[in-house]
Order: structure tokens, then sequence, then C-alpha cells
């Protein structure tokens, strides 16, 4: 039975992890209803997350909805289905293109500079200092944080929707030669409110997701400056895998039979 030893081993460290974030987590948001509030730490954050983040995930969103808008002609063509655009582009958007390259944009940009930052002060005894200035270094560097991703990220793929959307629409006009009255209109007839709504809230947990690596490998990490890369590289690819896991298990339980 020795073979199974080193899966047994996986396993334990897999549930060793998964508990250690999960006290990472109580440790953040348990005291979120008692003073003190770092209200001016949050703003900082919030703005940091979502007005710093726009450029990029605009560009993206915007390209994106450019190249959905091309391809889908050159494959519904085949068909003559090209009236079909529209559908594609705008569904696609809002359910899934827009929520997750938003996020895994954001996860390059933000998780990056939070670990490297907390890390920073890991390594160099400054979150050492605030436990002796009696200060709760969860509550003060990760909260905000936090806070910060979930109501931020949404507004964030909010406005990437309608970036994404617009792209497809200049390159179906003004390329492919369709109309803009019944573009526009095959548009707004079959988007619901629920295809937006599925995506904010696809946004909000990718942003405590990204926060979340980001504060919890800064936190961890060890050995000088080495140990602050390695953080770094650790937060990014943690976020971009769970995003995409967790894509798939939000879409499975809001659109699933």
């Amino acid at each position: 039975m020795n073979f199974l030893s080193p899966i047994g081993a996986v396993f334990l460290d897999f549930l060793a992890a998964v508990g250690r974030v999960a006290l990472f987590i109580w440790a953040a948001v348990g005291g979120i209803l008692r003073p003190p509030f770092y209200t001016k730490m949050l703003v900082k954050q919030m703005m940091e997350l979502g007005f710093y983040s726009l450029p990029v995930v605009g560009m993206t969103t915007l390209f994106t909805g450019a190249v959905l808008a091309l391809q889908t002609y050159s494959g519904f063509s085949r068909f003559n289905a090209e009236s079909s655009i529209a559908i594609v582009v705008v569904l696609s958007i809002t359910r899934e293109l827009g929520p997750v390259m938003a996020g895994l944009m954001v996860a390059g940009r933000i998780g990056a500079a939070y670990a490297a930052e907390i890390g920073t002060m890991r390594v160099t005894e400054q979150i050492d200092a605030l436990q002796t200035l009696s200060t709760d270094p969860h509550k003060y560097l990760v909260l905000p944080r936090l806070i910060a991703g979930i109501t931020m990220l949404p507004l964030l793929v909010l406005i990437g929707d309608i970036i994404g959307v617009f792209g497809g629409y200049l390159v179906s006009v003004h390329k492919l030669g369709f109309a803009p009255g019944p573009y526009l209109q095959s548009t707004a007839n079959f988007l619901q409110t629920k295809d937006v709504v599925s995506g904010l809230i696809k946004a909000s947990v990718f942003g405590f997701i990204i926060t979340l690596m980001g504060c919890y490998h800064g936190f961890h990490s060890k050995g000088g400056a080495q140990g602050v890369g390695a953080a770094t590289t650790h937060a990014v690819v943690s976020a971009s895998i769970l995003i995409l896991l967790s894509n798939y298990v939000l879409t499975a339980l809001l659109f699933g039979k």
C-alpha cells in the first residue's frame, strides 16, 4: 500500500491549505462590524482596483467584442446565419467573456500588486510593527481590499460589457456592413436582465478570489525578495485558476438544468 502514501500526503496538504485559507478569511472578516473602521484605506483600495484598472479592462473588452464579431461572422456566414451575430456578441460578453477577461486582467494587475505590497511589508517586519501598535493587520490590510474586490469588479465588468458590445457594434456596422438600427434592435430584444446579473455575480466572486489570493500569498511570504517574487507568482496563478474553476461552477448553478 506504499503507493497510496504520496496520494494521501497530497490530499492532506490540500486540506491543510484549505484550512489555512479559511482561517485567514475568518481573521479578516470576523470583525467587519466592530470598530475601528478604516474608511480611508477602503476608499484608496476601491480607487486602485476600480478606477485605475478601467483602462486595461476597457481595452480588453473592446477588442474582445470586436474579434468576437469577426469570428462569429466568419463561422455563421457558412450557414447564412449572419443575423445572429448581435445575439452571440451580447450574450457572450455579458455572460462569460466580460467577467472572465476582466477578472484575469485584474488578477494580473491587482493580485500581483497586493502580493508584492503585503509581502514586502511581511519581510520588512512592518506587519509585526502593526501588531505592536495594537492594529489588527488582517482588518487593516486585508478587509478593505476584499471589500474593494467584491464591490468594484462588478462595476468594472458592467462598464466592460458596454464597451465590449460597442466593439462588436463597430466591427459589425463599419466593417461587415450591418445596418445600425436592426443590429441594436436585435441586441436589445435578446438581452435579458438575468444575462447581465449573472455576469455581475461572477465578477463579485472573482473580485473576492483575486484580492484574497493576493493578500493571502503576500501575508505568508518569507525569504526576502525571492519570497516576495514567489508570492506574487503564486497569487496570480492561483487566482487565475480559481477564476476559471469558479466560472464553470457558477455557470452550472446559474444556467444549468
